[in-house]
C-alpha cells in the first residue's frame, strides 16, 4: 500500500492550518455570494463561531483531531440542523460555496472528487424538508 493511501483527508490537505482556511474561506464565499442569500441568512451575524464549529467537526470528520467531539458531543448533525429548512436549495447553495472553497484549494482532481462526494452526501443527509 503506498504512503498515500495510508493517509487521512486531513493528512493529505495538510492538516490543523489548511482545514482551517478551507472552514474560513467557505464562509467568505457564503458571506459575500448573492446567490446564496438564503443560506446565508440561516446564519448568524458573525460567522465566526460557525467557522470554528465547521473546523472542529471537519479537523474530525476528515480524520484528524475530533475537536467537536472533545468539545460539544457527538455532532448527531440532523438533528442540530432540524431547526433551519434545510431543502434541496440549501443544500446546493451550501455544496456551491464548498465547491468554490474546496477548488481554490485542492490541486489534485482524485482527492478534490474524493472530499466533494464525501460533502454531498453529508449536506444530501442534512435535508429535512
Amino acid at each position: 500500500m503506498s504512503e498515500v493511501q495510508e493517509m487521512t483527508p486531513y493528512q493529505l490537505l495538510g492538516g490543523e492550518g489548511v482545514v482551517r482556511w478551507l472552514c474560513d474561506r467557505f464562509y467568505d464565499i457564503m458571506d459575500s455570494e448573492p446567490s446564496v442569500k438564503p443560506l446565508r441568512d440561516m446564519h448568524p451575524a458573525d460567522l465566526a463561531g460557525s467557522s470554528q464549529k465547521l473546523f472542529m467537526f471537519l479537523s474530525g470528520w476528515l480524520g484528524g483531531p475530533s475537536l467537536y467531539m472533545e468539545a460539544f458531543g457527538h455532532p448527531r448533525l440532523r438533528m442540530r440542523h432540524m431547526p433551519f429548512a434545510v431543502d434541496e436549495a440549501a443544500r446546493d447553495q451550501w455544496m456551491f460555496c464548498m465547491r468554490k472553497a474546496v477548488g481554490e484549494l485542492v490541486a489534485e482532481d482524485w482527492l478534490k472528487d474524493k472530499l466533494l462526494e464525501a460533502f454531498y452526501n453529508t449536506a444530501d443527509f442534512m435535508r429535512n424538508r
